[in-house]
């Protein structure tokens, strides 16, 4: 039993977005909770298992599955013929696997602290720069025209999502600006969107 904590219009549209792509909407049970957002609207819903009371989570069998690349490793790991991710246990499974996980450990941090103004040696010498990170991007945009080469994959899915909703921060490069108008336009990050906007409409109209 699989299910999907959700909030719309927030981190957890992507797994969403993932969820559509693998085409498993009919075999994971979506819950809508309210958080708590940055304009300081919603407030932490006593229905979240969520431990700290944020989204997305997954619930599978009574464990809970939080982080963004957390999930998404587990659900192509569930479906490993979802085309959304190299089988596992190969070592193209490691390198989706670093995507996922750098995004997670060095991308936000860095885009964050950018979007802060946040300086200090510490966080440089930790996490390096937009700069940096633009640069490891493109270097494999390169090669692609997806992260992991000739297919698309969650890794995509979840490394343009910052450029998706703030596209201040995208980088001023043809190469990876094509690339997330590319992510942005699949069919199933459509679907989400619209998914999305009706969840809205529901909560608002309750």
């Amino acid at each position: 039993m699989l299910t999907f904590i959700h909030s719309p219009n927030s981190r957890s549209s992507a797994i969403l977005t993932l969820i559509e792509e693998i085409g498993i909407q009919d075999r994971v049970e979506t819950r809508i909770v309210d958080i708590a957002r940055f304009d300081g609207s919603g407030r932490r819903d006593p229905a979240n298992p969520h431990p700290e009371g944020k989204v997305p989570a997954l619930v599978h069998d009574g464990q809970v599955i939080t982080e963004r690349g957390a999930i998404m490793l587990h659900l192509c790991g569930l479906f490993p013929d979802s085309g959304l991710s190299p089988k596992p246990g190969t070592p193209e499974w490691g390198v989706f696997a670093s995507w996922l996980t750098w995004y997670q450990g060095v991308l936000e941090p860095v885009l964050i602290h950018s979007f802060a103004n946040l300086s200090h040696p510490a966080l440089t010498a930790t996490f390096r720069g937009p700069e940096e990170a633009t640069a490891r991007i493109r270097a494999a945009l390169e090669k692609g025209p997806w992260l992991m080469g000739e297919q698309y994959s969650a890794a995509d899915l979840l490394v343009h999502s910052p450029y998706a909703w703030f596209k201040d921060l995208t980088p001023d490069d043809a190469v990876i600006r094509d690339w997330v108008a590319r992510c942005m336009a699949r069919p199933a990050r459509q679907r989400a969107l619209e998914a999305d906007a009706a969840m809205n409409a529901g909560q608002t109209a309750a």
